[in-house]
């Protein structure tokens, strides 16, 4: 394994760690000493594009980060480690997050090509563990026809059903406020009136529209097609 390839493991950690919604401003340390696999459940999720890569999170307290619910929580862990998981793919380039998932014990912290880290609190407190496992299909370059060569190879993949979404803003808002919401409360977004919608494609921008109606169902009328290195801006 290259040096290069190494950087990118760090590189994708720490971005990962700066979004995570814990309570204390967490640091990633490299594992070397051949520590167990964590045996707490993990959020996993896999990013195709010029470098591919898989990730996994365990978090030693993971339930204080998603809110109670019963068997139908409003918002799941999943959900709230998306963006930390969208920040560790910034470093591989252009490519696809594919959606998350909970696995009780992940076998990527077990995988002999998967880089691990260790999670660490100020006070050098374990909070969790982190597994990278970069996939060998493309390589760091500044080169574009590397990104060229690796949209080719997806063709193959071109009748994969993905989801696309609409959004018309965002906002940000404590876990306390979101479980207070009631029928009729109102959200304010971040965008005014008139603004183009994003269409993501698995999370990803891709492209600018209009929300309009069509046979009293809502549809949306592409305005912009946004190239790879836009949308990942």
């Amino acid at each position: 394994m290259t040096t290069v390839t190494q950087d990118l493991h760090a590189a994708s950690v720490d971005a990962l760690v700066e979004q995570l919604p814990t309570a204390q401003a967490l640091h990633a340390e490299r594992i070397s000493d051949g520590a167990a696999a964590p045996e707490t459940a993990a959020v996993v999720a896999a990013f195709v594009g010029a470098t591919s890569a898989d990730f996994a999170i365990a978090l030693l307290d993971a339930e204080a980060l998603a809110p109670a619910g019963g068997d139908a929580p409003q918002v799941s862990l999943v959900d709230v480690l998306r963006p930390a998981l969208e920040a560790a793919t910034g470093p591989l380039g252009s490519g696809v997050l594919g959606e998350g998932r909970l696995e009780e014990r992940s076998s990527l912290f077990s995988d002999a090509d998967a880089v691990r880290f260790r999670l660490l609190e100020a006070d050098g407190r374990l909070a969790g563990e982190v597994a990278v496992r970069i996939r060998q299909n493309g390589t760091v370059s500044a080169d574009r026809d590397v990104d060229r060569s690796v949209v080719g190879k997806l063709g193959r993949i071109s009748n994969v059903e993905m989801a696309l979404a609409v959004e018309i803003g965002r906002t940000r808002m404590s876990v306390r406020d979101l479980l207070a919401l009631e029928p009729g409360a109102v959200v304010e977004l971040d965008r005014s009136a008139g603004s183009p919608a994003d269409i993501l494609l698995n999370g990803r921008l891709i492209a600018h529209g209009e929300v309009v109606v069509v046979d009293q169902e809502y549809a949306v009328r592409i305005t912009q097609i946004l190239d790879v290195a836009d949308g990942i801006a």
